[in-house]
């Protein structure tokens, strides 16, 4: 069903040939947050699809014709559509492929949702800023509660469900 090439693709490799009949291609790094988030709904949704990751630090040449910003996560399908940037990949997969939805139909709660993530996809910097104070030696003390904050607000979202009410 999916494939991942374990190695990243760097300067001077040449560009995989067109995407197969049946399949989507995942341009990606393995531990990029943004792209794992599109791994996921690949994966959730049972979308057959292969993995090219991407080094980052060395990027392909001719990745950039894929991305000009050279970033992933990166989809293309086999009519050699292009589709960039963590949220846009995930909603066209609940879009593009039917079966088990993952956003609802109603607006309001897909709206819910969309806010329940956008506050989430706040921890993932707040949390690497954190490491890099920790690494830094810095005091933690505020970057500690503003992601203890962001948390609590995420599990308030949770619990109240998608179309509960917000603050």
């Amino acid at each position: 069903m999916s494939g991942d090439h374990s190695r990243s693709l760097g300067k001077g490799s040449a560009a995989p040939g067109p995407v197969p009949a049946g399949l989507v291609r995942l341009y990606s790094m393995r531990f990029c947050p943004y792209a794992q988030r599109t791994r996921l709904v690949l994966r959730a949704k049972g979308i057959s699809h292969e993995v090219i990751n991407i080094n980052l630090k060395n990027k392909p040449e001719w990745y950039f014709e894929k991305n000009p910003a050279g970033l992933v996560p990166v989809l293309e399908t086999s009519k050699g559509q292009l589709i960039c940037e963590s949220p846009i990949t995930c909603e066209y997969l609940d879009e593009a492929f039917p079966g088990k939805k993952l956003m609802p139909s109603d607006p309001y709660e897909r709206a819910c949702q969309r806010m329940l993530l956008e506050d989430f996809s706040k921890i993932t910097s707040l949390l690497f800023k954190h490491v890099l104070a920790v690494k830094d030696g810095q005091d933690t003390t505020a970057l500690k509660a503003e992601i203890a904050e962001k948390f609590c607000k995420l599990e308030e979202g949770l619990s109240l469900g998608v179309g509960g009410s917000r603050m």
